[in-house]
């Protein structure tokens, strides 16, 4: 009987050990479950009904505030942005705004700079901050970020400031020229000269206009819409006419070489645009006796295959800080070749814009007092043959031409060897 009560007993406190095992768990769970996570944050039941979804559809970076300042809600563009941390809004004055606006309840914007996170080089986030309050314990806070905003306005009002110099240059020039001509009218080799200049000046500004004319173009169509396969060695013969009186004038050899047949696809206007201000660009930079090569090649790439067409010159070379800065616009490596040359800074720009828009890139090596290569990468038109059919002009007939305006035995061109000479 003593053995029986020994096991009652040890029954009894086996139970009462497990019921407290058993307490003790639900509490630690309960404890847990109402820990704050960044999950609970994002999902807290003491949002009004509606507001979630209303929440969840917006553009701008939201954050909810209970009354202790804690998040209730935060979407994920709020994480991204570094204004929540900790389950805290971690920027000091939005914090502050958000509590004025609990005590008051009037809705406040700013408009802040706030440091971008793991950069670490003094770079800023512009953003638009705007607070309200949420029922009677609540406040929303939204953010928008204005920083491309801000980038796009600047330069759009560099470009206009830049603009507005580069034809108040040539516009008082033949201002003053015309006034010369007056003065001089009795001096006819005086008016000539005079005239001489102002004819000068005047096709600078044509070639500025027209070259912003270009760019807005550029910018604006989509090449892709009108795309066909284009023939690559037609617009190398089309940028070696553009440039062979400025060639010529300064003895500089044109020569093109590479692979034959090739055909890239795009919008051959602006290709042919792109490639001609590369050719110019070398001529022109150019001292006289030297040589120009424009060589293309095949070259395999992640998304197939892609065309390589290379420009080199013996030009005098850009420098390393200047190589970050050529494809602004109306930047130039030496702006008193540039005037002497009517260059207007805008090529590479509008050669950047056009090989972007077909999914493209343009690299350059150079070296000063070396030269330059300037490299177009686009993509090869691999359906060029079974279109030709649908395409006069890829038919026989001007491949003949083209072949027979790019043989070695032209005068105005010799055979470029190389692929193999670009960097």
């Amino acid at each position: 009987m003593d053995v029986n009560a020994a096991v009652a007993a040890a029954a009894a406190i086996a139970g009462v050990l497990t019921g407290v095992i058993a307490m003790l768990a639900f509490r630690w769970s309960e404890r847990e479950q109402k820990r704050p996570t960044r999950t609970s944050l994002h999902t807290d039941p003491v949002l009004p009904p509606g507001v979630d979804t209303v929440l969840s559809v917006l553009r701008s970076s939201a954050v909810v505030l209970d009354e202790a300042d804690a998040v209730v809600k935060a979407s994920s563009a709020a994480y991204a942005l570094g204004l929540v941390r900790g389950g805290k809004l971690a920027v000091e004055p939005m914090l502050q705004m958000a509590r004025d606006t609990r005590r008051d309840g009037e809705i406040r914007q700013v408009e802040l700079d706030l440091p971008r996170r793991g950069t670490g080089r003094g770079e800023a986030l512009a953003v638009s901050a705007r607070v309200a309050p949420l029922g009677s314990r609540l406040v929303l806070l939204l953010v928008e970020d204005l920083t491309e905003a801000r980038r796009i306005e600047a330069v759009r009002r560099d470009f206009v400031a830049n603009v507005s110099h580069e034809l108040k240059t040539p516009v008082g020039a033949l201002s003053l020229l015309s006034e010369a001509v007056m003065d001089a009218s009795d001096d006819p080799e005086a008016v000539e000269r005079f005239a001489g200049r102002m004819q000068i000046e005047a096709t600078r500004l044509t070639n500025l206009v027209q070259e912003l004319i270009d760019l807005s173009r550029v910018q604006n169509d989509d090449p892709l819409e009108d795309a066909e396969p284009v023939r690559v060695d037609e617009l190398v013969a089309e940028a070696i006419d553009r440039c062979r009186h400025q060639a010529g004038t300064k003895q500089i050899t044109m020569a093109a070489g590479g692979t034959a047949d090739l055909h890239v696809w795009g919008n051959r206007g602006q290709l042919a645009a792109a490639l001609g201000n590369l050719v110019e660009n070398a001529v022109n930079y150019s001292p006289a006796r030297t040589r120009v090569g424009i060589a293309a090649r095949r070259v395999s790439g992640s998304g197939g295959d892609m065309i390589e067409l290379a420009v080199t010159d013996q030009g005098i070379g850009i420098s390393d800080k200047d190589k970050e800065r050529i494809f602004e616009r109306f930047y130039r490596v030496d702006p008193a070749r540039s005037r002497a040359t009517g260059g207007t800074g805008l090529g590479l720009a509008i050669v950047k814009h056009v090989v972007a828009s077909h999914g493209g890139e343009v690299t350059v090596w150079s070296a000063q007092g070396q030269g330059s290569t300037f490299t177009l990468r686009l993509q090869e038109a691999g359906v060029a043959r079974d279109r030709a059919q649908q395409h006069p002009d890829l038919d026989e007939e001007d491949a003949q031409t083209t072949a027979s305006a790019l043989s070695p035995d032209s005068t105005a061109y010799e055979t470029l060897p190389a692929p193999e000479v670009l960097p």
